[in-house]
């Protein structure tokens, strides 16, 4: 299991997220995307239609007619009714529940870097996950950090 950590420093997560779930479909994976903040779950949904001019990532929201049948799917909670194996939590909150996936995506900023590096710590303890920190530099490149 790997759980990459992303500390947004040069960009919002709607302008990272898009990238990151791009990739995982792009390799014919799915994503759950949990958000416990609906403002910010309404921002995401609109960014991943619009992200591009020129394209768009396939997804919808937990509770629609068809979030089964959704690549990519935004929910409140650790529940993939879509069948991902790939959960990106967006909102600065880890969740243990994303262990039950193969990879996990936790973003968090310079609010949440607290919480984010009490769960690094304690995923540092089990077995059988990879941990990876990623930092953005001041043009907004990702680095390797640890």
């Amino acid at each position: 299991m790997q759980v990459d950590f992303y500390h947004l420093a040069a960009s919002p997560i709607e302008r990272v997220l898009p990238r990151i779930a791009e990739r995982v479909l792009a390799g014919g994976s799915r994503l759950l995307i949990v958000c416990g903040d609906e403002a910010l779950a309404a921002r995401l949904d609109t960014c991943l239609w619009t992200y591009t001019p020129d394209s768009f990532l396939p997804h919808g929201r937990a509770g629609e007619d068809g979030a089964a049948d959704q690549p990519a799917l935004i929910a409140a909670t650790v529940d993939a009714v879509n069948g991902a194996r790939n959960i990106a939590l967006v909102d600065g909150e880890w969740r243990d529940a994303a262990l039950d996936f193969d990879r996990a995506f936790h973003f968090f900023d310079d609010e949440t870097i607290a919480a984010a590096r009490l769960a690094w710590k304690a995923l540092g303890t089990r077995d059988g996950i990879t941990r990876n920190f990623w930092k953005q530099d001041d043009d907004g490149r990702w680095a390797k950090a640890a």
